[in-house]
């Protein structure tokens, strides 16, 4: 098996094609990543942790460099700016909104606001670890529910839980699966004022399947419905952490009592309205990353191994064996994937990267598994 699964040379051929020659960029070196992470090997393809390796669109760069005239001021009238933005691109008041720093601080917001008085966190398992994380420090119970059979928020099991917050990451993370649209509708309608639902959409620009819809829309009738989105994925922007909440103007109140003073720094900013404003770059995005997870799914395949539908830009895949091994394996020959997920034991995490990482994932996975 060792080499037979291998993406051929005409394979990997489409497979490049796929991906720089097609965006006009130039992808950014895994190794150059600034992360609290501990730092990657010396040539090591990190696909450990779902970033976007072509980074910012050329109009964030720009806007980015001219930002930095404005670095003394504090972010109030940049973030104004972006909140007008977001508001025009939802269709939403800008008293629906509210920024943080990255997705995770609205997720840290949505806990400490949601979860006093020895209310519970009901969240799928496997699924985004933070939430549970801030909820435990919290001293809230979290209750975790396994996934169904085809990878979906079990949501009667979560609304059988009688919890005051409920998470539903769609698409998940990390099985890249998603939540049938008229399912997540019908949980909405049928959850009491006293719950309140966070749904994360941090691959929301991914999805092609026309079984998905965002919830954005269904804000303003659900006031205990919480929508968390994210510019560290589609737009490239991890290490410069942004993301923001929408939610109608009591719950964005609510959140904002528990948040810090300009958690958002002008630079992000300032890369967050060309982001928004640069709809071409996001579509660019998701075609390439449709194309090469394609690509990499039926080379994954045809070494013999199943993958969980994705409509993200990372797959899980059936290793068939315990994953911790593999891992390591794979880390051994410089590919670096995510980490063990204890609800899935024999799956593996890996991020779509560029052509040429993929091509080195699979080669460093056809041995591993040989």
């Amino acid at each position: 098996m060792a080499n037979a699964g291998v993406i051929s040379r005409r394979g990997f051929a489409r497979l490049l094609g796929v991906g720089v020659a097609t965006a006009g960029l130039r992808p950014l070196g895994a190794a150059r990543a600034v992360s609290l992470r501990p730092r990657a090997p010396e040539g090591a393809v990190r696909l450990s942790s779902n970033e976007n390796p072509y980074g910012p669109s050329p109009a964030a760069l720009a806007a980015i460099r001219e930002a930095c005239s404005l670095a003394w001021r504090y972010p109030d009238e940049a973030a104004d700016l972006l909140l007008a933005d977001l508001a025009k691109h939802h269709g939403v008041p800008a008293e629906c909104l509210l920024l943080g720093a990255g997705s995770s601080e609205i997720l840290k917001l949505a806990a400490s606001a949601c979860l006093d008085g020895g209310k519970k966190l009901a969240m799928a398992d496997p699924s985004f670890e933070a939430l549970g994380n801030y909820a435990r420090v919290r001293g809230a119970e979290v209750v975790k529910v396994p996934l169904d059979a085809t990878f979906a928020h079990d949501l009667p099991a979560l609304a059988a839980a009688s919890a005051g917050l409920v998470y539903l990451c769609n698409p998940n993370n990390p099985t890249a699966s998603l939540t049938p649209k008229a399912k997540v509708r019908a949980f909405l309608e049928a959850q009491p004022a006293t719950t309140a639902v966070l749904v994360d959409e941090a691959y929301h620009h991914y999805v092609d399947s026309a079984d998905y819809e965002s919830v954005v829309p269904l804000v303003q009738a659900h006031p205990n419905l919480i929508v968390a989105r994210t510019f560290s994925k589609i737009y490239g922007m991890a290490g410069l952490r942004l993301g923001y909440a929408i939610a109608q103007p009591a719950v964005i109140k609510k959140l904002a009592e528990q948040g810090a003073w300009d958690s958002v720094n002008v630079l992000a900013l300032a890369a967050a309205r060309a982001s928004v404003n640069d709809a071409a770059y996001a579509a660019e995005g998701k075609k390439r990353n449709a194309a090469l997870r394609a690509e990499v799914v039926g080379a994954v395949s045809a070494l013999g191994f199943k993958v969980i539908p994705s409509q993200a830009n990372f797959i899980m895949i059936d290793a068939k064996k315990p994953v911790v091994p593999i891992i390591t394996a794979l880390k051994d020959r410089g590919v670096l994937v995510g980490r063990l997920f204890p609800a899935l034991p024999q799956h593996l995490r890996v991020t779509i990267g560029t052509p040429e990482q993929m091509h080195r994932f699979l080669e460093a996975f056809s041995s591993a598994m040989g």
